[in-house]
């Protein structure tokens, strides 16, 4: 049965307040998702919160019911509250019915099975957590065996990038790792390593897509290192008609992860 709340003084409000930094979400090792749709997906992905809050006048909805039910049935804590504390748990003006406290997840590099996909995305220094958001899109929407972020990158469990995954945080696996640490991994076995670039001729469509394919990445702000340009296998770019110089890191993954997923598709 779940519990009420609705003291911004209370002191389980007060400290999941704090997970949306960083160094409080370290300490305590949980995180923050919100919103139905969300929380949906993870519960469907097999992952259910420690806490979940829900507004009292969305209890009666089928998929919150289901949520409650099935936190409660795994050992977690379903508390009724309102939308005020939900907004100051979300940090949104408008925050969905729901707000979920899990405990974060991640994929070590060596667990990682890369014949189980044809498609792995990696990103470096990946500094925007809305790209990050979406890149995680865009792996799920492509069946994208995960992403694996190198070197300093943004927090996937920030408030942000789980915000901008839409659930896709729960389907796809995300490992992290220094660059050496991946590369080594990576020729420890097939794969190609495909960089997205500038100072290439290559045109991505033009180009032919071994099994698997890692898609990189660079910084959104620098590109990627001259260093990580030498190790790819093969640099492409993708043309630019206009006066912009670069698309958005996000969107020129999902340019490149679509084009791969066509060729596998019509091979």
């Amino acid at each position: 049965m779940p519990r009420e709340i609705t003291a911004f003084s209370n002191p389980l409000i007060k400290r999941v307040r704090l997970l949306r930094d960083k160094k409080h979400r370290r300490d305590e090792g949980l995180f923050l998702a919100e919103g139905l749709r969300i929380l949906t997906e993870a519960r469907e992905a097999g992952r259910l919160p420690e806490f979940l809050f829900f507004a009292g006048d969305s209890g009666s909805h089928p998929l919150v019911e289901a949520l409650v039910e099935a936190t409660e049935a795994a050992g977690g804590e379903a508390i009724e509250t309102n939308a005020d504390i939900l907004s100051k748990l979300s940090g949104k003006d408008n925050p969905g019915a729901v707000v979920g406290v899990y405990p974060e997840f991640e994929t070590k590099l060596i667990d990682l099975d890369r014949a189980s996909a044809p498609i792995w995305l990696v990103a470096e220094r990946l500094r925007d957590p809305g790209n990050l958001g979406t890149i995680l899109r865009t792996g799920d929407a492509i069946g994208a065996g995960g992403l694996i972020l190198v070197d300093e990158c943004v927090d996937p469990f920030s408030v942000e990038a789980v915000r901008a995954s839409m659930g896709a945080l729960f389907t796809v696996p995300v490992a992290r790792a220094p660059w050496a640490e991946f590369a080594t991994w990576l020729r420890s076995g097939p794969g190609q390593l495909v960089g997205l670039s500038l100072d290439t001729e290559v045109d991505y469509q033009a180009a032919d897509y071994a099994t698997p394919t890692f898609l990189l990445t660079g910084n959104e702000a620098q590109g990627m290192p001259d260093y990580m340009a030498a190790a790819c296998d093969l640099l492409v770019k993708i043309p630019m008609l206009g006066k912009a110089d670069s698309l958005n890191a996000a969107v020129a993954t999902a340019v490149m992860a679509y084009e791969v997923l066509n060729q596998q598709r019509r091979a």
